[in-house]
């Protein structure tokens, strides 16, 4: 069984977290189209962070929004640098590398993407070399360090343009499904087990190709997802409860470093929960706009009544934000270039390899 296997009065998935997105979404879509004949732009809030292309809706570059940051919030971000796909991209990669002073391990990511998708943890030289290939050519990735503390977390950050002061709305803690070997099960056996990983073995099992049959030691353990994210299997907690003043305020010293940002979810490493609490010990590694979700939502303990007025209240937010940035004078993308770059996000993400 797994090292987070649920007690047997807990239900390990909820409702719907493995509900296709075109039957979860769609009430969120419908909210949207409600909002922008409201505010007559279906586009608007792509302007709740307008030195972002689409307000980080889809498309948009992630090194473009860190690269916006300023001293204060630069000492928070993982170093990282950007380099392209396709002949010569090894070199290349190591180059980038070195212009930061990376070492290996480290992560490479597609720097346009969502949903972890392509995000693979790469050991060293010779991995690298292997992994560059899968990737289409002449597409931007990113490289970065990587963060070996033991806590992931999405905290999400809204701060309207008239406030001094931003606030967190949601707090995420993101931990992969590990294995638990017991010298005799073969690792798909493991996986078919799990009362969690059993139900969905299809989020799992393609990505050990050519290990399902190998048997763990007893006591060996074996975590099966690196990306951080509920719908490549990792498992998510809602911490909401954990938004002290003392984070609040660190974050916001950050975010406020990052030119008219006002809304969005702050992915990082941190050393400890008690640590991220006091606002201390922690490194960013992706800063996400306005299609960002407040994710926990994907606890397994969260209703959909619940999921669904956190969707709207936060999309509601961007609404709100957008039409307050557009009488500044920002300008929405427009409906167009809107649906043109989730077209070229969504190309993209058809032909990047499997996360690791």
């Amino acid at each position: 069984m797994s090292e987070h296997a649920p007690t047997s009065d807990q239900n390990p998935l909820s409702l719907f977290e493995f509900w296709p997105d075109s039957i979860f979404y769609t009430p969120i879509v419908l909210y949207w189209i409600v909002m922008g004949l409201k505010y007559r732009d279906f586009s608007i809030p792509t302007a709740a962070n307008p030195r972002i292309e689409t307000g980080g809706l889809c498309g948009e570059s992630k090194s473009s929004i860190l690269d916006m940051a300023g001293p204060v919030a630069e000492q928070a971000i993982a170093p990282y640098s950007v380099f392209r796909s396709g002949p010569g991209a090894f070199q290349r990669a190591l180059e980038a590398m070195e212009r930061r002073g990376l070492s290996f391990p480290v992560v490479v990511k597609p720097d346009i993407g969502c949903n972890g998708t392509g995000v693979k943890l790469v050991r060293d030289r010779a991995h690298l070399e292997e992994i560059l290939p899968q990737f289409p050519n002449d597409v931007a990735l990113l490289v970065q360090k990587l963060i070996e503390y033991p806590v992931e977390a999405g905290v999400f950050y809204i701060r309207h343009p008239d406030e001094k002061c931003g606030r967190i709305t949601s707090i995420t803690y993101k931990e992969a499904p590990v294995l638990l070997g017991d010298g005799a099960s073969t690792i798909k056996e493991l996986v078919m087990r799990d009362p969690r990983m059993g139900q969905v073995p299809q989020i799992y099992l393609p990505r050990l190709a050519g290990k399902e049959n190998i048997v763990l030691a007893a006591g060996e353990q074996m975590p099966l997802v690196f990306a951080g994210n509920h719908c490549k299997g990792s498992i998510f907690r809602d911490g909401r409860a954990d938004a002290t003043p003392e984070l609040v305020k660190r974050l916001d010293a950050i975010m406020k470093d990052v030119p008219d940002f006002h809304f969005g979810r702050v992915d990082m490493k941190v050393s400890s929960i008690d640590a991220l609490k006091r606002g201390e010990d922690f490194q960013i590694i992706e800063i996400n706009g306005v299609g960002s979700e407040a994710t926990h939502i994907w606890d397994r303990r969260t209703t959909l009544w619940e999921a669904y007025r956190a969707q709207f209240s936060h999309y509601r937010q961007t609404f709100l934000i957008g039409a307050a940035n557009r009488a500044r004078g920002w300008k929405p993308s427009g409906a167009f270039t809107m649906l043109w770059a989730w077209r070229k996000q969504r190309r993209l993400l058809a032909s990047y390899p499997l996360n690791d």
